[in-house]
């Protein structure tokens, strides 16, 4: 419970200096700083390049169930599934 209570603060602080630290524009910011963050650098630049966070991103942030969502990831992943199939399924606004 500690652990998690830090890292929770250790966000809160990040995500207090972001903003500064962030380039100006539309680009980067508070949400682009969270989204790199805790979902990585790919969805981090992605984000930055206007598409959408999937639900399966945000799923990977929920204790338990983002650990379905990471095995269920890892089984597409071996299963040969790319961004272009991602894209014709979900469309082009997230992938």
């Amino acid at each position: 419970m500690k652990l998690i209570a830090s890292l929770l603060v250790a966000l809160f602080v990040l995500m207090a200096v972001a903003p500064a630290v962030s380039a100006a524009g539309e680009k980067g910011g508070a949400m682009g700083f969270i989204v790199g963050c805790c979902f990585g650098i790919r969805s981090g630049a992605a984000y930055n390049d206007g598409k959408d966070l999937h639900w399966r991103e945000w799923a990977l942030i929920i204790p338990f169930a983002g650990i379905v969502v990471a095995i269920l990831n890892g089984l597409d992943g071996a299963n040969g599934l790319t961004a272009k199939d991602m894209a014709s399924q979900y469309g082009a606004n997230f992938y």
